[in-house]
């Protein structure tokens, strides 16, 4: 990982940080912390038979209320996601208005859920004093019929039909609608909407942007129904004001528009149930009003929970046009004057500040542009995560129960959870709910531009309110109970160590927190996972889906039991994480010693374990393969390894420590203790996977024995099997041809499959069977710098294997890294790889320098494969540029 310079506390955006964690002011008050979708959500579903993505569809969002949130297009919330600020449009073509992004849901798409619509974070600081998002919005009626029935009629061995195959954008006849959000103060936002016509002829469009207050009403958690009224014009603009029982009023300034739209966000239940509405003036009254021409109902309105100015432009060929708008709490004469413009230019020039600060300085504009964009993407994907089980089981006062087949199903076993906080999210569309192991990498980009944040999110996920009493952290909310990889601690770890380069000084505090609560979870893993008491490890699918023959977290077939390699190394890199963070805090707090010689000896136990399981076994290492292979243990003590090579085997490299020699000498009985126990081993004729301790050398404790771990190396760099151009494969390409394996008279297998997943298990939205995952691929990068810094020069891999390119482990990290950038990298002809062959964005002024950030990526060709917007752990690739 690259060692971050101490930064300058002059730059603006650092004050503001300063001043956020401070308590001086409260800069993260208001921030993109809308979702992108919260139909089709769990949250959202009362039905029977947890029937998410059709109990709330798409079409219901418009004119049903939300219960537990909201969702909108560059939409911005105050933390509590009281009251909401998103853009409304339409074409004067489209069947519906324009007011949240479209995608399909998992049963329509051929390979799963996935946003349809072309949008794009193109900035943002890490208090949101500055903002900027793009919606590529199409002059022509949107293709919603064209791409659900063109997806739904393809197999899962084609590719997904996306919007540009629809033709929908072809002779640019669409709009660029880019969203700025510049804040003069902590409570004053200022919100500029560019509108640019890239086609060859004027074309109209409708922008509604538009201010709503969440319904919480009509489920009894406020007194009053809150209201947004038509207030007094200042020079140069109208007004809206707010009144809400539990917040300070707000003013939203406009610019002068013929047409001021107010109704209620409440529930069309004619439409949506079949029975009348109380009233006319539900959620989708603007849809009826813009599409139907339905204005009598609304005309006379002043007030209501949902309001918008309504401005109906007519943009020449080429041309653009600006809107801006003022939420402040404050009252301004002249909110939108000169001052306006000149503060976001400001706003600007100190997001470019404080970049710099960030930024290596001898980079050029392409790899700062990739990078600036992950860190936008990061950043605009918080959002404001409410859900609370037991409400969410029992229901609402005043409202229908929930249908009493909850109380025993999807998450029923999970009563202590109540989360109402600011979350990073892997994808604001497609996952709009946090992911436990998504989260621990997400926090390390983000401790790049703004520790605290990182380190408050890891706390979070700790919290009572979160961790089950049984000590076991909340997967996502189709399943809490399943089980996500421990990498928590590895990621407190590293939030520590950047914000210590950033700063010069390390947050023992922080960790000492994490430590106590990591202990319950730790144990947790212990008690549940290793059921055999050998310390081999199960877990299930340990989210990586589909990457075995058979679904790992269901019954196992043969009625066996399946001795993890992955959750194994996942529990050792656990020990050693635990054991780095006591060491580290046992140099201010010697009682930490102790602890640190249980971890120490754990991890002992677990690697003898999975390198030997017995006196006759030679654990899950292949001697004759040079690989380490799960074990399926069948009735009566039979064993069948299962020889898939994949990311399974090779996530042995990430439980690596380096012990400096220095901390001998400053904790002397944790070297006694570890001495003793390295002599009680040899006494014991046990397998010694530990070096002698040399007081006057370094200790380097892995997984992986030295002469394993370069045949390991040698496979996972060949490019015959793991090494892609994009980085590692999560399946080595010599499963092309398929492996399978019999298992109690059933045949299981699979093949190696670069792309889209052929599979539907979990899903079918992503594929564990030969793309290019990052986070994974980080973990290796890591885990090579740190063998490395032990061994130096000593000991040099072939990169790429076969090649006759003898490198050290350094170099072969830094190429693994550089390959890993090389995705979203133009080449001489404009094309990224992560684009795959899509031209539009090697050779249009206004596609070739956006980037976006998928899920994974092709293991051929890098193309850019799933949630195209899950910047969330993709973000790492921030972390490596430059490194």
């Amino acid at each position: 990982m690259k060692t971050t310079k101490k930064q300058p506390n002059t730059v603006a955006e650092r004050v503001r940080l300063q001043e956020q964690y401070s308590g001086k002011q409260d800069w993260l008050h208001w921030g993109p912390y809308l979702s992108e979708r919260q139909w089709g959500t769990v949250r959202e579903d009362y039905s029977p038979y947890g029937n998410a993505w059709e109990y709330f569809s798409h079409d219901h969002a418009r004119s049903r209320t939300y219960r537990w949130g909201e969702d909108g297009i560059a939409g911005i919330s105050d933390e509590k996601q009281r009251l909401c600020f998103s853009i409304a449009l339409w074409n004067g073509k489209d069947p519906i208005l324009k007011e949240r992004l479209f995608g399909l849901t998992g049963n329509e798409g051929n390979h799963g859920e996935d946003v349809k619509e072309l949008y794009y974070y193109l900035d943002s600081t890490p208090t949101h004093s500055y903002m900027k998002h793009l919606y590529k919005y199409p002059q022509r009626a949107f293709p919603y019929a064209d791409l659900v029935e063109t997806n739904r009629s393809r197999d899962r061995y084609q590719p997904e039909y996306e919007l540009l195959d629809t033709g929908i954008f072809d002779e640019n006849r669409y709009f660029d609608v880019f969203t700025e959000y510049a804040k003069a103060s902590e409570q004053d936002i200022l919100i500029r909407i560019t509108v640019h016509n890239r086609g060859s002829e004027a074309a109209p469009v409708h922008l509604l942007p538009t201010l709503w207050f969440r319904n919480n009403w009509s489920f009894g958690q406020i007194p009053a129904k809150p209201r947004i009224r038509r207030g007094a014009d200042t020079e140069g603009a109208g007004s809206l004001q707010t009144e809400h029982p539990g917040q300070c009023p707000y003013t939203l300034y406009f610019e002068p528009t013929q047409t001021v739209l107010f109704t209620e966000n409440e529930t069309n239940t004619e439409r949506v149930f079949g029975y009348p509405s109380a009233h006319p003036f539900t959620k989708d009254a603007f849809h009826r009003a813009i599409i139907g021409g339905e204005f009598d109902s609304l005309s006379q309105r002043v007030e209501g929970s949902k309001a918008a100015p309504v401005y109906q432009l007519t943009i020449p060929a080429g041309e653009s046009v600006t809107v801006k708008l003022r939420l402040s709490r404050s009252a301004n004469s002249k909110p939108l004057g000169a001052e306006f413009d000149q503060l976001v230019t400001q706003r600007v020039q100190e997001a470019d500040e404080f970049y710099a600060t960030i930024q290596s300085p001898e980079a050029d504009a392409e790899t700062k542009n990739i990078q600036r964009q992950a860190f936008a993407g990061m950043l605009w994907s918080k959002q404001f995560y409410y859900l609370d089980v037991p409400q969410w089981l029992d229901g609402d006062p005043g409202q229908p129960a929930p249908p009493a087949e909850r109380k025993h199903g999807r998450n029923h076993q999970w009563r202590t959870l109540n989360n109402e906080d600011i979350i990073s999210m892997p994808d604001k569309w497609e996952y709009p709910w946090y992911a436990a192991w998504d989260l621990a990498f997400h926090c390390v980009p983000l401790a790049r531009v703004d520790p605290q944040f990182a380190k408050n999110q890891l706390i979070l996920f700790l919290r009572e309110w979160y961790m089950h009493p049984n000590g076991q952290l909340p997967a996502y909310e189709w399943a809490f109970g399943d089980v996500n990889p421990p990498v928590h601690a590895w990621s407190c770890l590293a939030v520590y160590k950047l914000e210590a380069a950033q700063t010069g000084v390390g947050d023992v505090d922080f960790l000492k927190r994490v430590f106590l609560k990591l202990l319950l979870n730790f144990t947790w893993w212990v008690n549940r996972k290793d059921a055999k008491g050998n310390n081999v490890f199960e877990g299930g699918f340990l989210g990586l889906d589909n990457i075995g023959v058979f679904d790992r977290s269901n019954q196992i077939p043969g009625g066996g039991r399946l001795e993890q390699a992955d959750g194994t190394s996942w529990m050792a890199m656990y020990c050693l994480n635990m054991l780095e963070m006591a060491l580290e805090i046992a140099k201010t707090d010697v009682t930490y010693e102790d602890v640190a010689t249980k971890f120490f000896e754990h991890f002992v136990y677990i690697a003898e374990s999975l390198n030997r399981l017995g006196e006759d076994w030679d654990g899950s290492w292949d001697e004759n393969e040079a690989f380490f292979y799960d074990i399926l243990e069948l009735p009566g003590q039979h064993y069948i390894p299962l020889k898939i090579r994949s990311l399974v085997g090779l996530s042995t490299l990430f439980a690596v420590l380096k012990i400096p020699r220095s901390i001998f000498a400053k904790l002397p009985d944790f070297t006694k203790r570890m001495r003793w126990f390295q002599q009680y081993q040899k006494q014991g004729k046990m397998h010694i996977v530990v070096e002698d301790i040399d007081e006057n050398q370094d200790l380097l404790l892995s997984l992986i024995p030295p002469d394993r771990l370069e045949r390991l190396l040698h496979a996972m760099l060949d490019e015959g099997e793991f090494l892609a151009p994009g980085g590692i494969r999560s399946i080595s390409k010599i499963h092309e041809h398929g492996y399978s394996v019999h298992i109690d008279g059933q045949e299981f297998g699979l093949r190696y499959e670069p792309g889209e997943s052929s599979s539907g298990l979990f899903g079918g939205n992503s594929n564990w069977r030969g793309p290019i995952w990052m986070p994974m691929n980080y973990l290796l990068v890591c885990a090579l710098r740190t063998y490395h810094s032990y061994y130096g020069n000593q000991v040099q891999v072939e990169f790429p294997t076969g090649s006759g390119q003898q490198i050290s482990l350094g170099e072969a990290a830094s190429m693994l890294a550089q390959r890993l950038v090389g995705i979203f990298r133009p080449d001489a002809n404009g094309y990224r790889p992560v684009n795959g062959n899509e031209g539009r964005y090697a050779t249009d002024p206004h596609f070739k320098d956006l980037v976006l950030f998928y899920e994974y990526f092709h293991g051929d060709t890098s193309r850019g494969v799933g949630a195209s917007h899950q910047t969330g752990w993709t973000g790492v690739i921030a972390d490596l540029i430059g490194s």
